[in-house]
Parts: structure tokens; C-alpha cells; sequence
């Protein structure tokens, strides 16, 4: 299509082409669409039973990030309303940098004290990565003051590579291999003040490189941005996360979660290397100063969460997860067993397989998430789910063997 238009008219498409984009992705969501996989609509009884109401089919959702079950928590639900009842309003509806509600500056507190450094609350994670990440690259969230070279992690989050236009007229992009300790140092050797963007526990599996990259820290001042959305709640003792939970902040570090997966609420966090940030990032970070504020039953339940997130009920909870992600890698051995992460794939190669087997799980009462290419490499086709803690071990014993005999009919 692009071929009439005149090459005057195009963009640069250094960060993005979404000619290319769509004419690879969509077509297999349409597959999936033909399929009946995609624009299910159904009532809610508990993650373990949705009913499509089309056609009243009963089924497991195993594609849910909700990886401790606290989506349908009694004690979330009861935050959420507490919270509307005190305050009697959805919300102020207006810039939270002119004025927040009390209970706003409650869950700041409450945020603070969780994760032991200033942590800043939004509307979802996306619009934390959407303002802070050009401010990072024009230098404003760093001493020097000087704009950095912007490494995206090439498997990083669509959410962080989707600014990387914005972020373009900063400072120079780069993408980085995946978890290439040898490339980010030869970037770092060739230029004064870098940045990496990456994600803590990626969204297809695995873990970054944290080690390896603390030591480039150490040594060039490398700044490292994490998104840890998959790992929030699941690991740490107060469920700090994968990263958080094993480096201790500094300036040169910030880490955004969304608070809408295992937390089990709404909105999003930064938590922060430097006190100073926190109200600089409230005027300055684009999405955050003109948004509105959370929605009051937001606000609610994530209070509500932080008060679960400090009783023994979130080691228990943690570790009934560890134990149903334990049993699944036993059962379909990966690259990342063991690695303590919900995340998974059962891998059948082509993508007609693929959205064969998510039909035929879901049929069986299951439904996991079709992936194929791009978001997976060609002939690396399969169906991605996650592990939850609310999973009962007999349901998860099916599950499994439902999925070994449909593989074996392939």
C-alpha cells in the first residue's frame, strides 16, 4: 500500500513501520479470530470458571497475569468499596498534580514504606514508561544533566519499545540483543552515559541479566530501567519483585510495575532511585501530570493489597504458586524451568498448530493464548499460559495430561 503514497509523505520509520507491523502480526489474529479465540465475552464466577455468554461453554482461563489470585480476593473486593463509601466519589477528575485526594497520598505512603524507597503511583505502568522514559534520555532524571544513549533490551516490553520514537528525539536509540552483556559494555566503553531498558522477568519467560548488569553500573554508571510487572507480588518478602528484591536502589536505577497483574488492583508504580524525582516526575512526566488521578476503588484495593502484601497470607499464597509452577515444569520441561517465574510456552512450532492447540485446550475447558510470529520467532509457534496460586492442584493434573493428549494427536 505503501508503495502509491509519496516518499516525501512517509516517515523516517527509524523506531517503528506499521506497514511492516500489521502486515506480519495481524493475519494471525484474524486466525485467531476465525477460530473463536479472541472477543470471548463472559461472566466472571472466578478465574477458574469464565462462561462464554454465546454459548454458556464453562472454561479455565490459564492466560491470566493475576498470578496469586487476588483479582477476586474478598478482601481487595471489600477495599475497593470501603474506599468509594468514605470518599463518595469516583474521583477528582482532574490533574493529580494540582490536587489528590488524601487517600492518594495514602497509597503513595503506603507504597513507600512497601518497597523501601519513594514510589510513584499512576494510571497504569504504560503511562509511568510513556513520561519517564524521555526525560531519562534528555538527561533530566540524572546529576549530570546530560542525555544518555537509550539501549532497549531487543525482547523489552512493547510498552517501553512503543516510546522509543518519542524517546528518538532525545538522544540515539539503540536495541541491544537480548540479555547481551557484551554488547551493552562495548556500547558503554564507546559512550560516556548510557541507559538500558529492559524488563526484569520478560513477558514470554526468562529473566534479565541482572548480575552482569549491576557489575556495568558499578563500572561505566550505566542508568538500568526495568519494567517488573511479571514478578511484582511473587517474589521478595513483601513481594518487592524479582529485581527490587535483589539490588538496593540508587539514582542510577528505577523500576515500574503495574499494580493490575499479581498485585491485584489497578495503576501502575515507579519506584525510585532518588527522593528529588518524585515530585519532579509529577510536574515534568507528560502522562502523569496531565492524567487523571486513580479511580477511588483503585486506590482502595491497592490499599487493601498492601495490607495483605504484609501478612503471612502472601507467603502462602507465593508458595502455593511455587508449587504449581514446580508440578507444570515437570511436566513440560523448558529452557526456563525452574527459574520461578508463572510464565510459560508450551512450544509445537507452526503457527496452524498453535491456534489449533489453544482451540482444542479451550474446548477441553482451557484457555491459553496462541503466539506465533512476531511475537515469537518463526517456527517457535505455541501456546503461552500462567501459573496462578488460585489453580488447585487436581485442576492443574488435567490440565496437563488434556494438553499432552491433544499434542500427541498433532
Amino acid at each position: 500500500m505503501a508503495t502509491s503514497i509519496p516518499e516525501s509523505v512517509l516517515g523516517p520509520r527509524r523506531y517503528r513501520n506499521n506497514e511492516k507491523f500489521v502486515g506480519l502480526g495481524d493475519a494471525g489474529w484474524q486466525q485467531a479470530e476465525d477460530h473463536g479465540l479472541i472477543n470471548l465475552k463472559v461472566d466472571f464466577e472466578s478465574n477458574n470458571r469464565l462462561i462464554d455468554r454465546a454459548t454458556q461453554h464453562a472454561f479455565t482461563v490459564l492466560c491470566s497475569c493475576s498470578y496469586l489470585g487476588l483479582n477476586h480476593h474478598p478482601a481487595i473486593l471489600d477495599g475497593a468499596i470501603r474506599a468509594l463509601r468514605e470518599e463518595g466519589t469516583i474521583g477528582l477528575a482532574l490533574s493529580t498534580l494540582r490536587i489528590r485526594l488524601g487517600l492518594m497520598a495514602r497509597l503513595e505512603e503506603g507504597l513507600r514504606d512497601l518497597y523501601g524507597c519513594p514510589s510513584l503511583p499512576a494510571a497504569s505502568c504504560t503511562a509511568l514508561t510513556a513520561g519517564i522514559l524521555p526525560l531519562l534520555a534528555s538527561g533530566h532524571l540524572t546529576e549530570d544533566g546530560q542525555p544518555r544513549v537509550m539501549v532497549f533490551d531487543r525482547f523489552c516490553h512493547f510498552s517501553m519499545a512503543y516510546v522509543k520514537p518519542i524517546v528518538g528525539d532525545e538522544s540515539l536509540v539503540l536495541t541491544s540483543p537480548h540479555n547481551d552483556l557484551n554488547y551493552l559494555e562495548d556500547v558503554c566503553k564507546k559512550y560516556p552515559r548510557v541507559a538500558y531498558v529492559a524488563d526484569g522477568a520478560y513477558s514470554m519467560g526468562g529473566l534479565t541479566a541482572l548480575e552482569g548488569l549491576l557489575q556495568l553500573q558499578e563500572k561505566y554508571g550505566l542508568f538500568l530501567y526495568f519494567d517488573d510487572s511479571h514478578s511484582l507480588s511473587i517474589t521478595g518478602a513483601k513481594g518487592e519483585g524479582w529485581v527490587r528484591s535483589r539490588l538496593k536502589m540508587n539514582p542510577l536505577t528505577m523500576i515500574v510495575a503495574s499494580l493490575a497483574k499479581a498485585f491485584g488492583s489497578a495503576g501502575g508504580v515507579a519506584m525510585l532511585g532518588s527522593e528529588k524525582l518524585f515530585n519532579f516526575l509529577n510536574r515534568n512526566a507528560g502522562p502523569l501530570a496531565w492524567s487523571q488521578n486513580l479511580q477511588v476503588p483503585s486506590i482502595g484495593s491497592s490499599l487493601a493489597s498492601i495490607a495483605l502484601h504484609k501478612s503471612p497470607e502472601l507467603k502462602q499464597l507465593q508458595d502455593k504458586l511455587a508449587r504449581n509452577i514446580a508440578y507444570f515444569d515437570s511436566q513440560f520441561p523448558s529452557a526456563h524451568s525452574g527459574n520461578g517465574m508463572p510464565i510459560r510456552k508450551i512450544e509445537v512450532g507452526e503457527e496452524e498448530k498453535a491456534v489449533r492447540l489453544s482451540q482444542e485446550l479451550y474446548r477441553a475447558g482451557y484457555y491459553c493464548s496462541a503466539v506465533f510470529f512476531p511475537v515469537v520467532a518463526k517456527g517457535e509457534a505455541g501456546v503461552r499460559l500462567m501459573m496462578r496460586a488460585d489453580i488447585e492442584p487436581d485442576e492443574l493434573t488435567r490440565f496437563c495430561a488434556t494438553a499432552k493428549d491433544i499434542i500427541s494427536g498433532f
